[in-house]
């Protein structure tokens, strides 16, 4: 583990980004560039403290993208804690869509893109 400050203010930047897009936009800004970005984020965090190549990051950050979509598949949102119901429904949603793997699979894609082409 080694902490890597710029990452760390990519990733902060992002969540600033994401914070503006879940209380002010609607339609294709909220719901598909926010999950772009949102793997973008998860990524810019993971690589912010580990010192991990940017092709396992990627994938690792994809995985867990897939994974959390996929559990909204299930009954997962009935048992968020009433008091933190409203940020668990913001954080991890609620129903599951084709369209969010495709945005999650193209911030993957720029992630790798991107890394590879800044070596």
């Amino acid at each position: 583990m080694k902490f890597n400050k710029n990452y760390f203010l990519i990733f902060t930047l992002l969540l600033l980004s994401e914070i503006v897009i879940a209380t002010y936009a609607h339609g294709f800004i909220r719901h598909t560039f926010g999950d772009f970005l949102a793997v973008i984020l998860l990524y810019a965090f993971v690589k912010s403290f580990i010192n991990i190549s940017a092709n396992k990051a990627a994938i690792i950050v994809l995985v867990i993208s897939f994974g959390i979509e996929f559990l909204q598949l299930t009954s997962l949102q009935n048992y968020y804690p009433f008091e933190y119901q409203k940020l668990w429904k913001l954080v991890l949603g609620t129903s599951f869509s084709v369209g969010d793997l495709v945005a999650y699979f193209f911030g993957f894609l720029t992630i790798v893109i991107v890394e590879n082409n800044l070596k």
